[in-house]
C-alpha cells in the first residue's frame, strides 16, 4: 500500500521528467501542484480514495485521480515507467546542480550521453561541456563549482528553525545600510513553512548599490551566484541559498505580496485583478486598457485594491483563504501574546538543564501565568526518566515551588509518559491519578506498522488519565519522518475523549503539522502549543509553534493554553 509521500514523490518525479523532455508548462505544473497537495494532505490518501474523494484534493482532476488509483492498486504507475524509457530517472539528480536547468540536462544527455552526476562531473573535468552550444569555459567552471558545493552541502530543504535566524541576522546587517527604509523575509520562510528551499529577502531603498555591496560581502558568503542592480543571489557557507531584491518603498506592497507567495495564492490574486481590468505584478497594478500604475506602499493596499481584507502570510497557500476573505470568514488567528502557559517542559529531574523553580521564574518573566512540569517517565532511560518513587519525590519540590511563586502563578505537576512498544503505558492508573496533568508520547519503535503504532497511540488516548498527546508522530525534521499514524483515527479518538493534541514548537518537530491542525479544528479537537523546553532559553521557540497553529487556521479559542488556569484545570478534570 503506497503512502502519501511515495505518491507525491512519484508525481514530483514525473513533473521533472516532463520538464526535461520539454512538455508544455501547464502539464508540468499540474503534476507539481498535485505532488505538493498530496505531500501536504492531513489524511491518508488511501482513505480519501476509499471515500471516492480524490478529486476533492486541490489540483487533482479525474485524470490524476485515475493515476493515484492505479498506484494505490498496483503499487506502480505505467505512465512513469513509459516516461522513464525516454527520460532516465537518474537525470533528475542533475537538476540538483545550481544553474543546470531542464533544457541543459536534456542537452548533456542527448549530446554527451551523461546520465548521472558522476558522469557530469567527469565530462566537465575533461572540458567537454564547454563545447556544447550556449556553453563555454566560464559556464563549465560554474557547473563544476556547483557540483562541488552540492557535494559539500547537499540540497535538502532547510528546517524553518535553521533558516529563520539566518535570515534575521542578514536583515539586521542590511537595515544598517544608509537609505534602507524597510526590510522583510519573503517566500515560504515568511509563510513559516516547516522547511524551506532558499531564503528570500526584500529591501526598500532608493539607492540599490550600497545594499547589494553589503549583501554580497557578508562574512557568511561562500559565493556570489549572481549580482545585479535590483536582484542578487548568494550561497552561504552552510550551503543555504539567499536571494535579495530591492525596490523603492512606494512599491513595497506589491513587492512583498508577490515574493511572499505562494505561487497558487498569487495566481488567484492575479485572476481577481484581471476581473477588475488590472494586471498585477511585483511592481504595481496596471490597467489593462492603459492608464497610470496603481502603486501600493503596503500589502493592505494590495488586498484593498482587490476588494479583500488583508490575508496573513501564514494562510496564503490557496487552501480556501481567498473564499474566506470574500465571505468575511477569515480566522482571527492565535497570536503569541494569547499564550498564557506552557504545559510541556523538563527539568534536572530528567534531561532538563534547570530546576523546577528556575523554570517557573523564567516562565513568569516571559508573561506566563502557569506551567506544568512534565519530566520523562521511567522507560526513557536515555533521558533519566523518573521511577514512581522519584516522581513522588518530585511532587514535593513542585508543591514547594508552587508556594514560592505566590498566588499569581501556578506550578503544576505532570509527566511526559512513554507509550511503550507493546502499547502499555509507563505508569499505572493509580500513579497517574496523583498528577495534575498527564502527557503521553511516542519516542521509540516509531517504524512499527501503521496498525500497530496507531493502536499504541489509541491506547493512550483512551486512558481516562491521559490529558494530552505530545508531538504525536515523533518526527524530527528534516531526516526522521516519524510514525505512520492513522491520523483520522487518532483525531476521532481525541475528539471523543477530549484529549488535547500538542503542536510541539521545537522547529525540529513542529508536530502536529499545520494540515493536521486544520483537521483537528474541523473535528473540535483541542490543541496546545508547547515549547518542550529543556532550558529556559527554549521558551524562545514558542513563535514557531504559534506560526504552525496559524497555518492550520487556529484561533485562540482552539488553544487550551490561552485559557486562564481555572478554566484549563476545569477542562482537564
Amino acid at each position: 500500500m503506497m503512502k502519501n509521500r511515495e505518491i507525491a514523490q512519484m508525481f514530483a518525479d514525473v513533473a521533472e521528467m516532463l520538464s526535461i523532455r520539454g512538455d508544455q508548462i501547464h502539464r508540468i505544473l499540474a503534476y507539481r501542484r498535485a505532488a505538493e497537495s498530496i505531500a501536504e494532505l492531513g489524511r491518508d490518501i488511501n482513505q480519501i480514495a476509499a471515500e471516492g474523494k480524490l478529486t476533492d484534493i486541490p489540483g487533482i482532476g479525474q485524470t490524476l485521480a485515475d493515476k493515484i488509483e492505479e498506484m494505490l492498486t498496483t503499487g506502480k504507475l505505467q505512465f512513469y515507467e513509459k516516461l522513464a524509457q525516454e527520460i532516465p530517472p537518474s537525470l533528475l539528480e542533475l537538476l540538483r546542480v545550481e544553474g543546470l536547468g531542464p533544457k541543459r540536462v536534456k542537452q548533456v544527455y542527448e549530446v554527451l550521453g551523461v546520465m548521472t552526476l558522476d558522469e557530469l562531473t567527469a565530462v566537465a573535468q575533461q572540458g567537454k561541456l564547454r563545447a556544447l552550444p550556449g556553453m563555454g569555459a566560464k559556464s563549465e567552471a560554474k557547473i563544476l563549482a556547483a557540483i562541488e558545493a552540492l557535494a559539500r552541502h547537499g540540497d535538502d530543504r532547510t528546517p524553518l528553525g535553521e533558516a529563520w535566524p539566518v535570515a534575521q541576522a542578514i536583515l539586521m546587517e542590511l537595515v544598517q545600510v544608509p537609505g534602507v527604509t524597510k526590510t522583510a523575509v519573503a517566500g515560504s520562510l515568511r509563510r513559516m513553512k516547516e522547511t524551506i528551499g532558499d531564503v528570500d529577502l526584500l529591501v526598500a531603498a532608493d539607492d540599490y548599490l550600497p545594499v547589494m555591496e553589503r549583501f554580497c560581502t557578508l562574512d557568511a558568503v561562500e559565493s556570489v551566484v549572481g549580482r545585479g542592480p535590483t536582484k542578487s543571489r548568494i550561497v552561504l557557507l552552510n550551503g543555504l541559498g539567499v536571494d535579495l531584491r530591492v525596490l523603492p518603498a512606494e512599491r513595497w506592497g506589491t513587492l512583498l505580496s508577490y515574493f511572499t507567495g505562494s505561487k497558487d495564492h498569487n495566481v488567484r490574486l492575479r485572476e481577481l485583478a484581471l476581473k477588475q481590468g488590472l494586471s498585477l505584478n511585483e511592481h504595481a497594478f496596471t490597467p489593462v486598457d492603459g492608464g497610470p500604475e496603481i502603486l501600493c506602499a503596503d500589502e493592505t493596499a494590495v488586498y484593498q485594491t482587490l476588494g479583500l481584507p488583508y490575508i496573513p502570510p501564514s494562510l496564503r497557500e490557496d487552501r480556501g483563504e481567498i473564499e474566506a476573505a470574500q465571505q468575511g470568514h477569515l480566522p482571527n488567528l492565535v497570536q503569541i501574546d494569547d499564550i498564557r502557559s506552557d504545559l510541556h517542559m523538563h527539568t534536572t529531574w530528567s534531561d532538563g538543564k534547570m530546576s523546577v523553580l528556575e523554570m517557573a521564574r523564567a516562565a513568569q518573566a516571559r508573561g506566563f501565568q502557569y506551567i506544568v512540569i512534565t519530566d520523562h517517565s521511567v522507560s526513557l532511560g536515555i533521558a533519566n526518566g523518573l521511577s514512581i518513587e522519584r516522581l513522588r519525590q518530585q511532587a514535593e519540590e513542585i508543591r514547594a515551588a508552587d508556594e514560592a511563586m505566590g498566588p499569581d502563578f501556578r506550578v503544576l505537576h505532570g509527566t511526559e509518559m512513554e507509550i511503550k512498544a507493546d502499547g502499555s503505558l509507563d505508569y499505572p492508573d493509580e500513579v497517574l491519578a496523583e498528577l495534575d496533568f498527564v502527557i503521553a508520547s511516542l519516542h521509540t519503535s516509531l517504524s512499527q506498522p501503521r496498525e500497530q503504532v496507531t493502536q499504541r497511540m489509541l491506547n493512550a488516548i483512551n486512558n481516562p488519565h491521559v490529558d494530552m498527546i505530545a508531538h504525536p508522530t515523533g518526527r524530527l525534521l528534516p531526516d526522521r519522518p516519524g510514525a505512520d499514524l492513522d491520523m483520522d483515527a487518532i483525531m476521532a479518538a481525541a475528539a471523543a475523549t477530549g484529549t488535547i493534541l500538542e503542536i510541539n514548537a521545537s522547529p525540529h518537530r513542529l508536530d502536529l503539522r499545520d494540515v493536521h491542525v486544520r483537521r483537528a479544528i474541523e473535528l473540535d479537537v483541542k490543541i496546545a502549543i508547547n515549547c518542550d523546553a529543556h532550558h529556559a532559553d527554549q521558551f524562545d521557540l514558542l513563535h514557531y509553534g504559534v506560526a504552525t497553529a496559524q497555518r492550520g487556521w487556529a484561533e485562540a479559542r482552539h488553544i487550551v493554553n490561552t485559557w486562564p488556569v481555572n478554566e484549563f484545570l476545569a477542562f482537564i478534570r
